[in-house]
């Protein structure tokens, strides 16, 4: 995440008491990964049972002329890994939802994936990924062939979501974690958020915040988002068009506390922090894999270095069998996700890391 660089503490919030031995100092950090189909067992059951059904149910002659076409009908296997690294609290957050959404003029699914990382404290980010691909898929009209029509409805999805996040933000009564006992309440907390809706000719990434995309092609990496920093030409044109101004504080920051120029939430930073997503619409190639990544990974790793091992696990763990399971996590990517995040922790990372590796090969 890129910080707030203040937080308030009060003496109902009592720090805790660390451990501070030399051994301690001297032990290595450890994480736990998860794999993602023990996240959503029960729901990915019946998306499989679905995909099955609807796949089944397509005439021979419709999967023949599909696949002549060089088009992939089934879900991209994917490998998730999430850590809280060298943070005291994990405030990102993980959405993979296969088969999220099938338009009405087309037999096959989208897919939807999603990093998000939040900062000043974790429900952002949760509410992002409790609720970004059901507004997503309610914004979908039954034609999405035009770019202009993927953009207007992400951009609709991003504005709909930062807007129940501060109406969330204040319906809260109770508290419930730290944020709620910061003055004001909850308007210093948000989340970036790097989307990706993929199709079976299309791949579609929204950004907003300093989160990543990147796609592996042919061996080569292409960025298909573009960080979101406060000193960016356009994005400091725009803050400072708003009345705004970036301070440097340690790194260039909206008003001298945000490191970042676009969020969802950070109520009290608009208008000069927009939750307006930036969109690639990108056709579907040779293309190896894409990453998704938080800042965590993306701060000491470069975009040929995440290509480079992301590509070394897919290539040792082959391509899927005509009777593999699609709509599981997958060994291969998984493996390529753990590598990362532990390069990234190698690499003295300081934040909380969270990758996504989907194979987009056919």
């Amino acid at each position: 995440m890129a910080e707030i660089c203040y937080e308030v503490v009060t003496d109902a919030c009592p720090s805790s008491v660390y451990e501070s031995t030399p051994a301690h100092s001297r032990r290595r950090p450890r994480f736990q990964t998860v794999m993602h189909e023990d996240w959503e067992k029960n729901c990915k059951r019946s998306k499989q049972e679905a995909l099955a059904t609807r796949y089944s149910s397509i005439p021979r002659s419709s999967r023949e002329d599909f696949s002549d076409q060089n088009v992939d009908v089934s879900s991209p296997r994917y490998g998730v890994s999430s850590v809280c690294g060298r943070r005291r609290e994990m405030e990102d957050a993980v959405a993979i939802h296969p088969s999220f959404s099938s338009p009405k003029n087309s037999e096959f699914p989208q897919h939807y994936f999603g990093v998000y990382d939040g900062h000043g404290c974790s429900h952002v980010a949760a509410r992002c990924r409790e609720r970004l691909h059901k507004l997503v898929q309610e914004e979908l009209s039954s034609d999405m062939e035009d770019e202009e029509e993927w953009k207007t409805t992400m951009e609709r999805s991003f504005t709909r979501m930062d807007k129940e996040v501060v109406s969330w933000g204040d319906s809260v009564v109770t508290a419930n974690c730290k944020c709620d006992l910061q003055t004001p309440a909850s308007d210093s907390v948000g989340s970036t958020a790097v989307v990706s809706v993929i199709t079976p000719d299309k791949i579609v990434v929204a950004n907003c915040g300093d989160s990543r995309a990147v796609l592996c092609r042919n061996g080569k990496p292409v960025p298909l988002s573009t960080d979101h920093k406060p000193d960016r030409p356009d994005e400091l044109d725009r803050i400072e068009g708003a009345g705004g101004r970036v301070i440097y504080w340690d790194c260039p920051r909206v008003l001298g506390v945000l490191a970042m120029s676009r969020a969802i939430g950070d109520n009290y930073l608009k208008p000069y922090v927009s939750c307006e997503p930036e969109v690639t619409i990108t056709d579907r190639r040779d293309d190896d894999c894409l990453i998704l990544a938080s800042d965590g990974l993306w701060d000491v790793v470069s975009n040929e270095t995440a290509c480079s091992v992301a590509r070394m696990c897919l290539r040792g763990g082959g391509r899927r069998q005509d009777n593999e399971d699609p709509a599981i996590s997958d060994k291969a990517c998984t493996e390529a996700s753990v590598l990362l995040t532990k390069l990234a922790l190698a690499r003295n990372s300081s934040d909380n890391v969270s990758v996504v590796v989907i194979d987009l090969r056919r």
